[in-house]
């Protein structure tokens, strides 16, 4: 028999828990494992302020980095920390079968029409006591399980708890229910309880990885809570993807799933400063121009950085300008990695041609005055 080594190890015991949460736009584990392994050593630490579902806390986890991460959407930022810090399955399953236990005489409140074409009444009174009672916030156990009800809170009919939906974005309620209607599809009977257990036995199925190292996530406003991380660094690498600018509205596509996380019962088109389609030009700048800034002030004077971004010409510029200001001290390059696949937003629908995306990445300039960072451009295949 083969013995994994202790690399091989961490993979495989975190494989089901990396990829945690359905998400639009998701950061892909093979370039945040490859950056950080390049551009670190074991122990030290890694910054991700627009952290999303925490692929880069999960990866630095894998390879024995600290790592402290942000992240303004509570779907997002959910994910992110029970991935990075599960609980113990045996208490898992009895909380669920306590929340289980509340539902039966429960008497389901009043709600919009798409919650009756969504659920199953038996799957609305699991749903609305788990929404009551669980403290996703604050408790491990709680935490746990909220997120892997909101993986499959909707998706597929077969195995998710709703009507069949998408899995990775909640559409609109009139057109859900004009959709469900045209098909005569009604929501189908479930056990909630019985779903939930087959995915928690599955999301174990390899353990759990219990790392020495420190992963924090906070849940907050990059603008606001950065200074936070700074008991995990300081950091040897920053490593993030900003917001595209005036493309995806996280706070809509996840409107459900915030409903359950005690939002609103209908989709808004902003939960606040910073939580919409982010398509005004000049709070866009100042979001980067804060955050990165901010930043810089955590890192290691011999420290990388690494950003993910858009090709589009005003998000490039915008985050171009924020780190040239933030990292004087720095040489920049640039790196143009065009679309050679299908895009999540392709696969629904958007035939519309993608300008690709690019990565700059920073380095210190040892024993050069401060000045406009150089450029170095490079355009790859990948």
């Amino acid at each position: 028999m083969k013995l994994l080594t202790e690399q091989q190890l961490r993979h495989k015991q975190l494989a089901r828990w990396v990829r945690l949460g359905p998400w639009y736009a998701m950061f892909p584990l093979e370039f945040a494992h490859q950056t950080i392994e390049e551009h670190t050593k074991a122990g030290q630490a890694v910054l991700d302020p627009f952290m999303g579902r925490g692929t880069t806390l999960a990866a630095a986890q894998m390879l024995g980095r600290h790592a402290a991460g942000i992240e303004i959407n509570p779907v997002a930022w959910l994910y992110a920390k029970v991935k990075t810090n599960p609980c113990d399955k045996d208490k898992l399953l009895k909380r669920l079968a306590d929340i289980d236990a509340l539902c039966h005489d429960v008497t389901i409140t009043d709600l919009p029409e798409f919650y009756s074409w969504c659920f199953h009444p038996s799957v609305l009174r699991f749903l609305q006591v788990a929404r009551m009672e669980l403290d996703w916030k604050m408790d491990t156990v709680d935490q746990t399980l909220m997120a892997l009800i909101l993986v499959d809170l909707h998706g597929n009919i077969e195995d998710s708890l709703s009507n069949q939906m998408r899995q990775t974005k909640a559409m609109a309620p009139a057109y859900s229910i004009k959709w469900w209607q045209e098909r005569k599809m009604l929501p189908t009977e479930k056990n909630a309880k019985s779903i939930l257990e087959k995915k928690i036995v599955w999301r174990y199925g390899h353990g759990i990885f219990n790392s020495k190292v420190h992963s924090l996530a906070i849940y907050g406003d990059s603008t606001k809570s950065i200074h936070l991380t700074e008991d995990i660094g300081p950091f040897q690498l920053l490593l993030t993807s900003p917001p595209y600018y005036g493309i995806i509205n996280y706070n809509y596509d996840q409107w459900l799933r915030r409903w359950m996380l005690g939002g609103p019962e209908l989709p808004l088109y902003s939960a606040g400063k910073y939580q919409n389609r982010l398509d005004n030009q000049q709070e866009y700048q100042e979001l980067l121009d804060k955050v990165f800034g901010e930043a810089s002030n955590l890192m290691r004077d011999k420290g990388r950085v690494v950003v993910r971004t858009d090709a589009r010409s005003f998000t490039l510029e915008a985050t171009m300008n924020a780190l040239t200001k933030a990292f004087p001290n720095k040489s920049m390059e640039i790196v143009h990695r065009p679309v050679l696949k299908k895009t999540q937003t392709q696969l629904f629908g958007d035939l519309s041609k993608k300008p690709g995306e690019v990565d700059l990445i920073l380095r210190p300039k040892l024993g050069r005055p401060k000045q406009v960072p150089r450029v170095e451009v490079v355009n790859l295949i990948a």
